[in-house]
């Protein structure tokens, strides 16, 4: 089945519903995530309105597309990736069974979570949406007001927010994913963007295409957008084809880009010419055989003709 239509096909309106909480990931990038998370009781009002955003949140995609680090959706569209291709696994794990000892029975036990997981079950199916959390569960730091009898006043209850938005969808063997940062945050794969481009420092082929990487490694430094790309660039790998950087050495002045090369043709880099590296070995310059003009582009997506 079309990941579309199975996620399109799941009978929220007659599932069960359950709320689990989360402070996290806890654990070190260099390992995979912990999630500890707590389940909380929740009204049939409070089921009812979280059933309403996921059925509103999946009738608006309209298609998905494969996950790719460079890509993103729009407000019709959503990203796919295989579940074992992240920590989905280890989440849905940690939401297995609401069992006594991780119920929520105190309000600090909500307080500063991170994000939460809506879980549906219906029959022998489940499906997982997930939500990064705003700072309304944060600590209270003003007071909350309620109209009513023409009045303001106080409202002393605790004051949790629901969003009206999914970041993505767990199913069976693939996500679905409208928040392309908050997917990444929630299941680590920012940090995993980081050891990649670490990785790539090590890579002798790699290495080999400059005069010296500092430059480089300056520009990239932590800035999730450029290491998002980085870890792009090692997956599609351009730099270790030889006929690729060949033909980049010979036309790169051609198609604007200004990185000069030594005389064993390495390229001399500067932080600001680290966009250009990015751009070239992400093969995202390309040129139309139409109106004859150079455009950057967001993923270069063979096209089968």
């Amino acid at each position: 089945m079309a990941i579309l239509d199975e996620l399109k096909s799941f009978n929220v309106a007659d599932a069960n519903v359950s709320l689990w909480v989360f402070k996290g990931p806890r654990g070190s990038v260099d390992t995979p995530p912990i999630y500890t998370g707590r389940w909380v009781e929740i009204t049939e009002s409070v089921a009812n309105a979280l059933k309403e955003t996921v059925i509103n949140e999946r009738q608006r995609i309209e298609e998905v597309l494969e996950y790719d680090l460079p890509a993103q959706n729009n407000e019709a569209s959503a990203l796919s990736i295989q579940k074992d291709a992240t920590h989905a696994g280890i989440l849905t794990v940690a939401v297995a069974a609401e069992t006594s000892p991780k119920r929520v029975s105190q309000q600090k036990q909500l307080l500063n979570s991170t994000f939460y997981v809506i879980k549906l079950v219906h029959k022998n199916s489940l499906m997982y949406a997930v939500r990064r959390i705003t700072g309304a569960w944060k600590t209270k730091r003003a007071f909350s007001l309620f109209f009513s009898d023409e009045r303001l006043d106080v409202d002393e209850r605790p004051h949790f927010d629901l969003e009206k938005s999914i970041d993505f969808f767990i199913l069976s063997d693939d996500l679905v994913i409208l928040n392309k940062g908050h997917f990444e945050s929630v299941l680590r794969f920012k940090e995993a963007h980081a050891s990649d481009f670490l990785e790539l420092q090590t890579d002798p082929e790699f290495a080999n295409l400059f005069v010296d990487m500092a430059p480089l490694i300056e520009y990239v430094g932590v800035n999730k957008i450029h290491l998002r790309r980085v870890s792009a660039l090692r997956q599609y790998g351009n730099y270790r084809n030889p006929e690729f950087m060949a033909l980049f050495r010979q036309h790169s002045t051609e198609y604007g880009f200004t990185i000069p090369f030594d005389n064993d043709g390495k390229m001399v880099i500067t932080p600001e010419t680290g966009p250009q590296v990015l751009t070239a070995l992400l093969d995202h310059r390309l040129r139309s055989a139409f109106s004859k003009r150079i455009y950057d582009v967001p993923s270069a997506t063979p096209v089968a003709i």
